[in-house]
């Protein structure tokens, strides 16, 4: 986490944060004094960092980018196998291409067309991230480029994916998405959010997966929507989740500014599940996280979820549902007639994009 600050104040986020911030945890629990930027020597970084011959680094906040001095000292001092950014886009055009062309991974905060984006996210915001993708391919951007949804009751999950990835204007390559819900103490009282759940994402779920079985047999490619993407390559590769999906706190690890680890981005300042602190912390002997509270370890699935998410389990606002186990006979079948490969649902893992959402 390079910055908690940000220059957007999308309706999720900042506009929730306005409404409503009914506390789930005792004040005490909470360290509120973080600051804003990362206040840690850079070196003790790349020290930390070079614990890990796999180290992975990924720049998140906040907006990254209003940091660009910082994030261009690191990915000139510390040592990573690969370096990703999660970025509402809107300065990557004032970033170098010497450094865009070195990131692994792009994922850009996007909700969908322009109308969506936009009413989530602030006038014009979709224009701008559009004409900065357009810098970015120009300057000879290769990397795998993902469309980061925030998804909330306006959303037709259906339409919104298909659109990021039929847009000829956009060339995404993968799409994820996060449900903003639960996040906040009494979303469920002011919000329609059941409503909705039941009668358009839901549904929407359902037609988007069909969509992605019959892109598979049609075109002969597997579309690299990330929820399904993931729960499919476990099942044809045979893979149990013990673990979170996402790999937070035992693969995955957040570093606050003020160098504390903690298990992912949402427990920023959750000092119960502090982690250590990358001045004397060994990235590989980090305690690893397993989901053991109810109803998560009473479930049937839990192998294959791995318990969803940390902060949902501690909050306990999620119910279950499951549709492309079901479509697992159509996908070996049509690898089977090498329509496509079992090599199509590879992919890097743990690279921010939500797999249960």
């Amino acid at each position: 986490m390079l910055t908690t600050e940000c220059n957007l104040e999308c309706k999720y986020c900042f506009g929730e944060a306005i409404e409503d911030f009914e506390e789930d945890f005792n004040a005490s629990d909470i360290d509120y004094s973080l600051p804003k930027t990362i206040n840690y020597n850079y070196d003790v970084l790349n020290e930390f960092c070079s614990k890990d011959p796999n180290c992975v680094l990924t720049f998140y906040g906040g907006e990254p980018l209003l940091k660009q001095q910082d994030l261009r000292k690191i990915m000139d001092r510390v040592i990573a196998r690969f370096f990703m950014i999660q970025t509402n886009g809107l300065l990557l055009d004032r970033l170098s291409p010497i450094y865009v062309n070195r990131f692994h991974t792009i994922l850009i905060s996007m909700d969908g067309n322009e109308d969506i984006t936009n009413y989530y996210r602030g006038k014009d915001t979709y224009e701008k991230i559009i004409n900065n993708l357009k810098v970015i391919k120009r300057n000879n951007f290769n990397g795998e480029l993902i469309a980061r949804m925030t998804v909330m009751e306006k959303t037709d999950i259906h339409k919104q994916v298909k659109w990021l990835l039929e847009n000829d204007d956009l060339r995404f390559s993968s799409v994820h998405w996060q449900l903003n819900a639960g996040f906040w103490g009494s979303d469920y009282k002011r919000r329609n959010f059941i409503s909705w759940s039941k009668n358009s994402y839901i549904p929407g779920i359902k037609k988007l997966v069909e969509y992605w079985i019959e892109h598979m047999g049609s075109e002969y490619e597997v579309l690299k929507i990330y929820p399904f993407l993931g729960i499919a390559n476990s099942l044809l590769f045979g893979e149990k989740k013990s673990f979170l999906r996402c790999g937070g706190g035992w693969i995955n690890y957040t570093i606050q500014t003020d160098g504390q680890i903690i298990p992912c981005p949402t427990m920023w300042g959750m000092k119960k599940y502090y982690l250590g602190n990358i001045r004397n912390s060994n990235p590989l002997k980090l305690k690893k996280i397993h989901i053991k509270l109810p109803p998560c370890v009473d479930c049937d699935t839990i192998d294959l979820c791995g318990g969803r998410c940390l902060y949902a389990n501690i909050t306990k606002r999620w119910s279950k549902k499951s549709y492309v186990k079901k479509e697992i006979p159509r996908i070996q079948h049509m690898i089977k007639s090498r329509k496509i490969k079992l090599s199509d649902f590879e992919y890097i893992k743990y690279n921010g994009c939500e797999i249960i959402p």
